[in-house]
């Protein structure tokens, strides 16, 4: 059934009245991981509890240097998936290393979280096999048991 305009309009309100309707913000500062600088968000300072920083590595000098000088050898992105357009020496390297690091026989790199939990999840579950899992499962757990 398609919607109306008309009725988009007033899901979009009945969500703006019940204060569920989701915006984005517009960031002009991220968090310091090595001072006491914070985000700044919408022209306010913010304390961030929903990050994925969990490292702090995000805002790294070292990372940022070695990036630049990787994109200026490898450039930004290959163009497509690595079974199609070749997996890189850089990244095959990184793989050899974490798996040497964890004592395992290999090691596979995600580029999201979201693609490693939906890879891992539809690996070892097969058709047919229960997954009990909450609703308010990551996207990426859920995508996973229904793959």
């Amino acid at each position: 059934m398609r919607r109306t305009p008309q009725a988009a309009a007033q899901l979009l309100q009945a969500l703006q009245q019940d204060h569920l309707r989701r915006t984005r913000r517009s960031i002009e500062r991220h968090a310091d991981p090595v001072s006491t600088v914070q985000p700044v968000v919408d022209g306010r300072v913010r304390l961030n509890f929903c990050g994925n920083d969990y490292l702090g590595l995000a805002r790294d000098p070292r990372l940022a240097q070695a990036l630049a000088l990787a994109a200026g050898e490898w450039g930004f992105g290959s163009g497509a998936s690595h079974l199609v357009s070749g997996h890189s020496r850089a990244h095959h390297a990184l793989e050899e290393r974490l798996a040497a690091f964890t004592g395992r026989e290999s090691a596979l790199l995600f580029s999201t979280g979201y693609m490693a939990n939906v890879g891992v999840v539809s690996a070892l579950v097969s058709r047919g096999e229960l997954v009990l899992q909450d609703r308010l499962n990551h996207a990426s757990l859920l995508d996973g048991a229904l793959l």
